[in-house]
């Protein structure tokens, strides 16, 4: 993202925790500022000190699975900090704010996914992200806050985590191919999901402020065509050039099938192609290859152990 709004002429300040992320992935030419949108000082100071045209809020711990585990933690980072950006982009006059949600307010059973589906979210995660969309669209009609939300879903790609236990399927299967570990699969692996390489939503939504037909519009963005968490597991399995050894865990609760219609964003951005499958996955799998394996995090402060999967029971320590 930040990399294409440099590249479309803007002055970019990125701020970011690194609590999923790396310093080395701030490009060149963009002003880094460590800290988290949970600091209202910080971020009131930041609005102040750079006087900001727009407001791109990518930030969130996006463990959907996890966050019925977390729910406080998950409403502290995903919704608080998002209202704290959203009251600085009103107080400070922002002329767009646009705001990464997610398929997961849509909740089962109602694919293919489009912008007038009823959302209902079926996780915690869905649902501070459906509660920020609200807020944008009060926000709007009270103070005049224009905005842009897109509905991403799936996304792998070069620079992500792949030392994150509980989210971004892609980066844990390469992960523990580096490890000599099998990969993990909940349930049977029949669930499916329209997996989507980062550029082919990251473009699109650094230039949505361009295009007059986006504002105070929701889009889905992503890839069209799902495939099942055991057809991922092959493709990725033969792009790093390994044995496909997989290892089934027992199901959790999760949304079964979940992809999107994209008539709308290309209606308005225009159609453009998209990366396939195994394109995308071989050029992560050259990327992770090159730089190898990370050490995987564990989650501190289990909010609510119950019903937690005991493959991630081991890996997180319960709050007392």
């Amino acid at each position: 993202m930040a990399e294409h709004l440099l590249e479309l002429g803007h002055e970019v300040v990125v701020l970011d925790d690194l609590s999923g992320g790396f310093v080395d992935n701030v490009p060149s030419g963009a002003t880094f500022a460590k800290g988290s949108i949970l600091n209202q000082e910080l971020t009131e100071r930041l609005f102040k000190e750079y006087n900001f045209t727009y407001v791109y809020h990518l930030a969130a711990y996006a463990a959907e699975g996890l966050s019925h585990f977390i729910k406080r933690f998950n409403y502290n980072n995903n919704l608080l900090g998002s209202v704290n950006l959203i009251n600085a982009a009103v107080n400070h006059g922002i002329k767009r704010f646009v705001f990464t949600s997610s398929i997961a307010v849509y909740g089962a059973g109602q694919t293919p996914m489009t912008e007038d589906t009823t959302p209902l979210p079926e996780d915690s995660y869905g649902i501070a992200k459906l509660a920020v969309e609200r807020e944008l669209k009060i926000s709007h009609e009270m103070f005049g806050l224009d905005y842009v939300i897109f509905r991403p879903h799936n996304v792998y790609g070069e620079r992500q985590n792949i030392g994150d236990r509980y989210r971004n399927v892609v980066g844990i299967f390469m992960n523990q191919l580096l490890r000599g570990e099998p990969m993990t699969i909940f349930g049977d692996g029949t669930q499916q999901r329209a997996f989507t390489h980062v550029s082919d939503v990251a473009p699109i939504i650094a230039a949505c402020v361009d295009f007059p037909g986006a504002r105070n519009e929701t889009f889905n963005v992503g890839a069209d065509i799902p495939y099942t968490v055991n057809d991922l597991a092959r493709v990725v399995a033969a792009a790093m050039g390994m044995q496909c050894k997989v290892a089934h865990l027992e199901p959790r609760k999760e949304v079964k099938i979940a992809f999107s219609d994209h008539t709308k964003a290309e209606r308005v951005f225009g159609v453009r192609l998209k990366t396939p499958l195994q394109v995308g996955i071989r050029a992560m799998a050259e990327w992770v290859n090159e730089h190898g394996a990370r050490e995987s995090s564990t989650f501190e402060d289990i909010e609510i152990p119950k019903n937690l999967p005991s493959s991630w029971a081991g890996i997180a320590r319960v709050r007392t």
